[in-house]
Parts: C-alpha cells; sequence; structure tokens
C-alpha cells in the first residue's frame, strides 16, 4: 500500500468517478484504474462497487477512507517538517464571507500562530468549495448554511467525512426601495408579499435557499445577481431583496434602503473541513480561531 495509491484512492472518493478523479490527480483515467486495482489486491478485498451511477464504497473502502485521510495527513505533516517549508493553510470562502467575516479569522490566526501562512480561495461556489476540501484541495470552507446537519438548507454535500462548527448567526434582511408600500407597516407576512416581485440570485445561492423556505410561491421571482445587483434594484423599487445584513448595513444607515418587518430566520455562518485531515498543521488553529468570531459585521 503506497501513499501514491491512498492519494488516488482518496481522490476516487472525492469525486465519485475515476474520470473526474483523474482529471483532479492530473494522470489519465488507465492509470487511477490501475491504482484502485492494484491496491485492492494488496488488501485482498475491494475497495468499490462499480456501477453505472459511479464509484460506490464497499464497508473495506469506508474503512479505509478515514484511515487514508489520517495517513495522508501524517506524510504531508511529515514532508514539511523535514523540508522546513513554512506551513500555508488554504481555506475557501464564498466571496461576500471573504469580505466580511475572513480578515477577522486571519487577524486572530496571526496572533495564535504568527508563522503559518493562510491562502484565500474566495472565486469558487459553495459546491466547488465542498468538493475541494472534501478532495484535501483546501483545507477548511467557510460557507453559509442552517440546520442540524451540513446541507440541510438544501444542498447536497459530497460524499466524504466532513465535520464543521457554526461560528455565529448571519442575520438576514428583506429590503426595499424607502417609499415602498409596505415600509411603514408594524409587521410583514408572506401573504402581503403577493403581489411583490423578489429579487434573487442564482439557484445555489444561500440567500436564495433561505428566502425560498420563508417567502410564499406566489412571490414573482426575478433573477437579478449578485447582492449587491440585488441591493442596487431594491434601490431603486424594482423588487424586493433578501439579503444578509452585513452586506446592505451602509445603505439601511443611509436611508437608500428600508428593511421591511419581515421575519426571516439567521442563516449560519459555518466552518467545514474533513474530519480525518484535523491533525493537518495549522487547521486546529484555523478551528480556533474561528470559534472566536464574536458578533462579526454589523454594517
Amino acid at each position: 500500500m503506497e501513499l501514491r495509491q491512498l492519494r488516488t484512492f482518496d481522490a476516487v472518493v472525492a469525486h465519485r468517478t475515476v474520470t473526474e478523479a483523474a482529471h483532479a490527480l492530473g494522470l489519465a483515467p488507465s492509470s487511477v484504474s490501475d491504482q484502485i486495482r492494484v491496491l485492492e489486491r494488496s488488501l485482498g478485498v475491494a475497495l468499490f462497487d462499480r456501477g453505472p451511477a459511479g464509484m460506490r464504497l464497499t464497508p473495506a473502502g469506508e474503512r479505509l477512507r478515514g484511515w487514508a485521510g489520517r495517513l495522508l495527513g501524517l506524510a504531508e505533516q511529515a514532508r514539511r517538517e523535514v523540508t522546513e517549508t513554512a506551513a500555508v493553510l488554504r481555506l475557501g470562502a464564498l466571496e461576500s464571507i471573504a469580505a466580511a467575516y475572513v480578515p477577522g479569522v486571519l487577524a486572530r490566526l496571526a496572533e495564535r500562530r504568527p508563522g503559518l501562512r493562510v491562502e484565500i480561495s474566495s472565486d469558487a461556489s459553495r459546491d466547488e468549495l465542498l468538493d475541494a476540501v472534501a478532495a484535501g484541495e483546501l483545507e477548511a470552507a467557510l460557507l453559509l448554511d442552517t440546520g442540524a446537519g451540513l446541507g440541510s438548507l438544501g444542498f447536497a454535500p459530497p460524499a466524504a467525512p466532513l465535520d464543521f462548527l457554526d461560528l455565529e448567526p448571519v442575520p438576514l434582511a428583506l429590503v426595499a426601495a424607502p417609499g415602498h408600500r409596505l415600509a411603514g407597516a408594524a409587521r410583514v407576512v408572506p401573504a402581503d408579499l403577493t403581489r411583490e416581485r423578489l429579487l434573487l440570485n442564482g439557484p445555489a445561492c444561500s440567500f436564495r435557499m433561505a428566502a425560498e423556505r420563508v417567502i410564499g410561491p406566489e412571490v414573482e421571482r426575478v433573477r437579478a445577481g449578485s447582492v449587491t445587483v440585488m441591493s442596487s434594484w431594491a434601490e431603486r423599487d424594482l423588487g424586493i431583496a433578501l439579503v444578509p445584513e452585513f452586506a446592505v448595513g451602509d445603505r439601511l444607515a443611509a436611508g437608500a434602503l428600508v428593511r421591511l418587518a419581515f421575519e426571516a430566520p439567521a442563516l449560519s455562518l459555518r466552518l467545514v473541513w474533513r474530519s480525518d485531515r484535523e491533525g493537518l498543521p495549522g487547521l486546529r488553529d484555523v478551528l480556533y480561531a474561528g470559534a472566536l468570531t464574536g458578533s462579526g459585521p454589523t454594517s
């Protein structure tokens, strides 16, 4: 059993197919298949059930998955310590989260581990960030979710041993132009919104998923774009938008937008990582720094 075989096994688990794993590793699919077969022969057990839907782990494969993550993590730690290279930890975050919350995490990390270098990836979608964590391309990612399990907001996490920590609530605000007909209402309920145009981002957007959960189906949906675009359109009375408070605090304070008296449950700022890679250098420091986020930005 060799480390390169474990890396290939880990990639197939994360990407679910030989073709996708080969693409991620920069190998030919035949090379990936050969390494998996050699690994299975060396262990004397089948690690995957092969079918039209892709590669599914057998019970033996499930047992190896945890060991593979730990062994690969230890190998990387040994490499870094032997070569005396500075520890680099790769953290992913959605762009809006990277702007609002990551600076505080980095500041606390600098106090706790001055020698730790952190690389931030903020140009990917939530699903891409989760796939990167599952594949070991990122050590952890910050995203928005809700509920007791990963993906309770309405997305499907990858098949990997992912763990998470909820850092703090992220309040949402239903905003509109100052002259909106509901601007002075003491309370707004879904039935009051039936004549409105709800401004949305793409289907995978966390704020869109949150809006779909709390606003009735009778409201007209209009795809606008990012939170910035949604807020700008709402200012011009082109519709209403459910957005994070931290993204519109300045506009609310300036009177360019008003917050409607609509109750929307807050989302959670969630830090996600692979539980079998917690021994990687710096990862526990990120967990510690994230857990001390405090109240977060308010504007």
